[in-house]
């Protein structure tokens, strides 16, 4: 295997979706109540900035864990 082959891009959208969806469903229940009667653009401004650092340092791990899958 070639190592500077780069990623199928459906896989890499996977691996990402596999990771965000749950994350999602965790931290609606945490901060929406925490927010609630706030504008929706703030509340999801809330949200993304909780889920943005997280995914930054969690999607690397994973990309790197599953980097034999996402270029096979």
């Amino acid at each position: 295997m070639n190592v500077t082959t780069p990623p199928k891009k459906w896989k890499l959208l996977l691996l990402n979706w596999l990771f965000v969806y749950p994350l999602i469903n965790v931290l609606i229940p945490i901060a929406f109540p925490l927010t609630e009667g706030w504008p929706l653009p703030l509340r999801t401004l809330v949200l993304t900035a909780i889920m943005v650092p997280v995914m930054g340092m969690v999607l690397p791990k994973l990309h790197a864990r599953f980097a034999g899958w996402l270029r096979n």
